[in-house]
């Protein structure tokens, strides 16, 4: 996780110096599964990175108790257009995204912050734990799901990790449990509604978002976007992607100017992340190919070193 974060900083620091090319994911709905398809591709300039990844979204699999996420990425040399590797993206999917939000707590939660609160026991709440616990020295967690079964079987796979990840994890029976106490709240959730109240939210805590990514979704209430510092992964992306933002933006509620840095001017120093103790910051992210493909390229140089993966002819 946290060679995951130092590549994913600099991913974002090339992405907001207009470094990176990242067109607009292309989308194809299931309706009749009632999932979703998405055809990411991304080329991050300085690192010389070129590659893809298609993700599918269902969240009706956990009744078949298969993953909701199945992704896989590919790599291609830029110089040549050659195909380099075919990698399972359903891990990195997680992994990245449970590293940015290590980023944006790096740079956006207090120093002192010792509790976290996440919404959604999946694949990808563990992540986004191992990723909070990477950057602050946590010592309490509380975990909230609409599945109560599902909470518990996250506190039993993530307990037995050790340090950083504290062995007090706690099962929350409602949002409100969860995040009264919470310095860092993360919502890693497939809902379509806000999953918890703006009035049980803490003066000074820090928000990831990372469960949303369509228009129509929100996961955070509109009162909470209002009151916070708003940090997005791309401006560009969250304008039409996120619906935490896009919502209360075609509402009136906030102007686009509401966003106030993308994550990668954070990092870079070019603006100051959490100036106060009392500010309350707000991470969303809607999920970048440039993640993708950078840590992908990543795993495969290390893979290479190690002589791991299969190599074959097509």
């Amino acid at each position: 996780m946290e060679q995951a974060i130092a590549v994913l900083r600099d991913a974002f620091i090339q992405l907001s110096a207009g470094k990176a090319k990242v067109p607009l994911r292309s989308a194809i709905s299931i309706g009749k599964h009632s999932g979703q398809t998405l055809f990411m591709p991304a080329y991050l300039e300085e690192s010389d990175v070129l590659g893809a990844k298609i993700v599918s979204v269902f969240p009706g699999n956990k009744k078949n108790q298969l993953p909701s996420i199945h992704a896989l990425v590919i790599l291609i040399d830029a110089r040549s257009g050659t195909p380099l590797a075919i990698l399972d993206g359903t891990y990195l999917t997680a992994l990245r995204t449970g590293a940015v939000s290590g980023l944006a707590t790096e740079l956006l939660a207090r120093k002192n912050g010792r509790v976290v609160a996440i919404l959604g026991a999946g694949v990808q709440g563990r992540t986004q734990l191992e990723a909070v616990c990477s950057v602050r020295r946590i010592e309490k967690v509380w975990v909230y799901d609409l599945d109560h079964k599902a909470s518990e079987g996250f506190v039993a796979d993530m307990r037995p990790h050790g340090q950083p990840i504290p062995p007090q994890i706690l099962v929350a029976h409602t949002p409100a449990e969860a995040i009264r106490e919470a310095d860092i709240v993360c919502a890693a959730t497939t809902s379509s509604k806000p999953v918890f109240s703006d009035s049980d939210i803490r003066i000074g805590t820090h928000i990831n978002g990372v469960g949303s990514f369509t228009p129509e979704a929100q996961e955070i209430p509109p009162e909470t976007v209002l009151r916070a510092k708003v940090v997005v992964d791309s401006r560009e992306a969250a304008l039409v992607e996120a619906g935490d933002l896009v919502i209360p933006l075609h509402k009136g509620t906030i102007s686009p100017s509401h966003i106030y840095a993308e994550i990668g001017e954070l990092a870079a120093g070019k603006l100051p992340g959490r100036e106060s103790r009392q500010e309350l910051t707000f991470f969303k992210s809607v999920g970048l190919a440039i993640q993708d493909v950078a840590v992908a390229s990543f795993v495969l140089q290390q893979g290479e070193k190690l002589g791991l993966g299969i190599e074959i002819e097509i």
